[in-house]
């Protein structure tokens, strides 16, 4: 991992806690406090309702927190949307967009995704931007075609100047139990680099990448030792601090 790279730990909660799951980050924040200071970024996304107070333990703790979509526009008439802003405005500081669950239940497309993230570079959010084929795109050999077209209609031009990060979860991989080989995920994340310095120029040297798709305990240290693997974004092991943070100093 390069040097210049602080690696990124993230967990999603997505529809997942209610006020009474503040004890796991309660638990988290004391482990953080009393432990070896971790050599990444922690950062969670809950729900948008938890946000708030959740910033009250996590802030304190260094852990960063995020939404898990938002809308492009900054304001109007789009109900049961949230804005980039609102976020912000509620504590949060990243923001994951364009996430396999959102292009299947709602249809997002590359474009879509790429002006969620100009959005959240408006707003002051660091975007994790997924990309990730399905089992069938796959098996069909047209992984690597696939996610490059999703990692270049849904990456904006900011990037060349702004932070953002890119989170690859290969679809069939996602809350499955199943990840690919190491040899897989290191080629698809090397293609990943390449064309991101083919695009940005030295600017995409510095881009994290970040594995998603059944991150576990288990399986983290492997996986996260693996070339251009810049962090994980983590599903349901991030609901609960043991797991989580043992994800977390797995680096």
């Amino acid at each position: 991992m390069p040097q210049n790279i602080t690696p990124l730990i993230a967990g999603n909660w997505k529809m997942n806690g209610l006020r009474a799951a503040l004890i796991e980050v309660e638990k988290l924040a004391g482990r953080l406090a009393a432990g070896e200071p971790p050599r990444c970024t922690v950062a969670i996304c809950p729900p948008a309702t938890l946000i708030n107070p959740m910033n009250r333990i996590a802030a304190p703790a260094g852990i960063v927190l995020g939404g898990q979509d938002c809308h492009p526009a900054a304001s109007g008439a789009h109900t049961g949307d949230i804005a980039a802003q609102m976020l912000a405005d509620a504590g949060a500081q990243m923001v994951i967009v364009g996430h396999s669950e959102r292009r299947a239940d709602h249809g997002e497309t590359d474009d879509l995704v790429r002006q969620k993230a100009m959005a959240a570079l408006a707003s002051g959010l660091t975007p994790i931007i997924c990309v990730g084929e399905t089992r069938a795109e796959r098996e069909a050999g047209k992984a690597d075609a696939v996610v490059s077209r999703q990692l270049a209609g849904s990456v904006p031009d900011q990037a060349a100047d702004e932070d953002v990060v890119i989170a690859y979860e290969p679809v069939w991989a996602i809350g499955t139990g199943l990840t690919p080989t190491s040899a897989d995920i290191a080629e698809m994340h090397k293609n990943l680099r390449d064309q991101l310095i083919s695009r940005f120029g030295k600017r995409g040297e510095g881009v994290r990448l970040l594995y998603g798709g059944s991150l576990k305990p288990a399986n983290a240290k492997e996986i996260l030792a693996i070339a251009n693997v810049n962090g994980g974004l983590v599903g349901g092991a991030s609901l609960l601090a043991d797991d989580f943070a043992a994800i977390i100093w797995a680096l």
